[in-house]
């Protein structure tokens, strides 16, 4: 950036030195930089120690101190929901009232959190997307889960921090019990960085935390043996394999695969329906009737004039097995979706799958495990590395109360032997007390006690003079001893520390722990697929790319139409169970079933419409033929391979590389390799040269590539054609005077062709100019 172009930015003074200037675009780099930090550190991620956000720290210890906890036989009585917003406005976070609003409710809905921590009352939304009641109407205390981030919050366990205004205090962090990042999971969008951290079973994860704590060299192995997989609010199953699930605890990202749990129901006279009773998590009942809807009665997408054939055959294979779904779900059953088939002979699995390929009966989650760390960065962690910090962070969080504890179970020593003392001595303090000007000083100088323990005595109520009273106190003193001497052997004894933290995790997971919901049991992913009657058809190509698909194979090429000047490419008689293979100029290929063809009597549909061409590339050649057809495929530059129809077929509109090709090079037109002994491969270059050699010579590649040398080429040669024979060979061209020329080669007259693969070959006899060869 030039000078002229510099922004003088100075901190605080404007006559500082030049040298403190900042460039504009420095400037923005940096507040952009804030920006970002403060949007993942004070928004987004959640933290390692507590598994909470900001906004949701704020409104538990809000909440805490508004005395709304677990205290008494029912816990505190309810507020509105409006009066926790506005004091967590006040306090501690000045942003949106909606915004914290909606992090209250999402903390006390059951669907969402695996452990609610806000016990609400009133309507608080539904699985089904519907929102909550406004704040004004609903009401909320804190879930007696909640004691285990907030019970020890005023035992000295963590620092506080000044609020926004330094009006008062709130808490770093929270003095959390149990790893509650993994516990109810995280979702959050920041600046570059998002986190998506799946529920888990509080048992499961107790139990690995401890097994952790106990052998800091606990094998993979055994830790996801412990901790199997996620445990989703809403229960359903997860059928990725336990490999896929490891690998995305070992790095800290993944997917796994979500399904459905459902039951057939028997009814009368052999009629029977499918029950769905738990939905993958993040899937609700709305959504998989709007998508059945969709299935079942289908909108023409924009741009189009008329449904598509993929469209109208995914419509014919719904209807064909499902009559009706209907939703009774209630307060007694959450989810309860009934799918009613189209008749009782219609195949139960048949119904399953095809519920679960085409709608969110089944579907994924992704798992990334990014978060704020104990050293307070951003980072994306394995599971391993979350337990370990939080491990850490629980150690020193007991450390920390113990020492606290500690020093008050000291002062209060203290202060009871100063009282045992004056007990002792009673008289002699009571006339001191009365007679001395500074009582205070003289009884410090005469019974050498702290400045504490005198102040104390001055305070004292007569009634605590008593003889009983000194009982008392040798018993409080003895039972003080006892716990002084267990809190300095915490203190002093790591493993005693390690002892007590286990002791603590597991009666908490006993006191709140639950069965698992989520069944994690490895199944293959469900893949309908769409029933097509296998008859014969010919599909028809125009040069400009115009396909369709007539009935049987008795079709007179002559009686086609097409378009105003186009013409016809070629017909390809095969059936309707087969694909159409498309070449791409650049070597890519493109695969369409040829039941996705439209067929009657118009002029069909442009290819381009079917697949996803890239920028540039143009339409070689096509071919259709059923899947076991073995053919060659060669370039211009004399390399060539054998394929089969099914290697070329892809899932992708977009297709997929296949024959790669350097600088100039074009496919050419691919030879379809006939039954039968004998086979032999031609090979013609564009100056009228003939190689003929064994068709076994060349390697069957069903991944694609280069392939082999199938001609040696001069330099400004290049291979016109290709075609796999038995025993006849054509060769088209001209003869003199440019007049269309057919060549049938066979016996001995073809033989004289014949050499080894990689050859030069030699000139077509009677040729002037060469087009193509073909089988004959």
């Amino acid at each position: 950036m030039s000078d002229s172009n510099t922004l003088d930015l100075f901190a605080t003074n404007p006559a500082e030195e030049p040298g403190d200037a900042l460039t504009l675009a420095h400037y923005a780099q940096q507040a952009y930089l804030e920006y970002a930090l403060s949007v993942v550190k004070g928004r987004a991620l959640p933290d390692v120690c507590d598994g909470q956000k900001p906004v949701q720290r704020r409104i538990l210890y809000a909440m805490e101190r508004m005395g709304l906890t677990w205290s008494g036989a029912s816990g505190a009585k309810p507020v509105k929901g409006a009066r926790v917003v506005g004091d967590v406005l006040g306090r501690f976070h000045p942003h949106g009232d909606q915004s914290v609003y909606d992090a209250l409710v999402r903390m006390a809905q059951d669907f969402s959190q695996r452990y609610p921590l806000i016990d609400g009352q009133g309507n608080f939304g539904s699985r089904d997307g519907d929102g909550a009641a406004a704040m004004r109407y609903t009401e909320a205390r804190l879930a007696p889960i909640a004691r285990l981030l907030l019970d020890e919050i005023d035992e000295g366990t963590v620092d506080l921090v000044p609020n926004y205004d330094g009006s008062t205090q709130e808490p770093r962090q929270l003095p959390a019990r149990l790893p509650f990042v993994l516990l109810n999971g995280a979702s959050g969008i920041a600046v570059g960085l998002a986190t998506e951290v799946p529920s888990h079973n509080l048992r499961e994860v107790a139990a690995a935390a401890v097994a952790l704590l106990k052998n800091d060299k606990l094998t993979d192995d055994e830790l996801y043996t412990l901790l199997p997989g996620p445990d989703f609010p809403g229960g359903g199953q997860l059928i990725s394999s336990a490999e896929d699930i490891r690998a995305a605890y070992a790095s800290g990202r993944g997917s796994l695969k979500l399904r459905a749990r459902w039951k057939i129901e028997d009814l009368a006279r052999g009629q029977w329906q499918l029950v769905v009773t738990e939905l993958p998590h993040g899937t609700s009942s709305q959504k998989v009737l709007e998508e059945i809807e969709e299935l079942s009665n289908p909108k023409v997408k924009t741009g189009k004039k008329a449904l598509s054939q993929e469209q109208l055959q995914l419509k014919a294979s719904v209807l064909s097995v499902l009559d009706g779904v209907r939703d009774e779900s209630s307060k007694d059953a959450p989810v309860r979706l009934v799918f009613e088939p189209k008749s009782r002979t219609v195949e139960q699995q048949e119904l399953i799958t095809t519920l679960l390929a085409h709608t969110s009966l089944e579907t994924s989650a992704s798992v990334n495990l990014t978060m704020i760390g104990a050293d307070g960065r951003p980072t994306q962690k394995n599971l391993r590395q979350i337990l370990s910090e939080w491990l850490g962070y629980r150690l020193a969080t007991v450390q920390r109360r113990t020492q606290h504890r500690l020093t008050k179970v000291l002062d209060r020593i203290h202060v009871l032997e100063g009282r045992q003392l004056v007990l002792l001595n009673i008289d002699e303090v009571i006339r001191i007390i009365r007679n001395s000007d500074e009582p205070k000083a003289a009884l410090i100088e005469r019974f050498k006690l702290s400045d504490r323990q005198a102040e104390d005595i001055l305070e004292i109520r007569l009634r605590q003079l008593a003889r009983l009273e000194a009982i008392k106190i040798e018993q409080e003193l003895t039972q003080l001893r006892e716990e002084q001497a267990k809190l300095e052997d915490i203190l002093g004894n790591p493993g005693v520390l390690k002892r007590t933290v286990v002791k603590e995790i597991e009666a908490d997971a006993k006191a709140y722990g639950d069965e698992r919901r989520t069944l994690i049991q490895e199944e293959k992913k469900a893949v309908a697929e769409i029933k097509v009657v296998d008859e014969p058809v010919t599909v028809v190509v125009s040069l400009k790319g115009w396909v369709r698909a007539l009935k049987g194979h008795e079709i007179d090429p002559a009686a086609l139409s097409f378009k105003s000047g186009d013409q016809l490419y070629g017909t390809f008689p095969c059936r309707s169970v087969d694909p159409l293979i498309v070449f791409g100029s650049n070597g890519r290929v493109y695969s369409v079933p040829v039941s996705a063809l439209p067929g009657g009597r118009g002029d069909g549909q442009p290819i381009t419409t079917l697949i996803e061409l890239e920028s540039g590339t143009q339409i070689a050649h096509y071919y259709a033929a059923s899947a076991s057809q073995r053919l060659v495929l060669a370039g211009t530059g004399g390399f060539g391979l054998i394929a089969q129809v099914g290697d070329l077929v892809g899932r992708q509109k977009a297709g997929k590389t296949f024959l790669s090709l350097e600088g100039e090079e074009k496919p050419l037109p691919p030879s379809a390799v006939p039954e039968g002994l004998g086979q032999q491969l031609a090979c013609l270059s564009l100056q009228g040269r003939l190689l003929t050699f064994a068709l076994d010579e060349l390697k069957h590649q069903p991944k694609g590539g280069r392939g082999l040398t199938l001609m040696d080429l001069e330099p400004k040669d290049a291979l016109l054609s290709v075609a796999a024979y038995t025993q006849l060979l054509q060769v088209l061209g001209s003869g003199r005077g440019g007049k269309p020329k057919e060549e049938l080669l066979k016996g001995a007259g073809l033989a004289s062709y014949a050499g080894k693969r990689a050859r030069k070959g030699k000139p077509v006899e009677g040729m002037q100019k060469v087009l193509r060869v073909l089988a004959a």
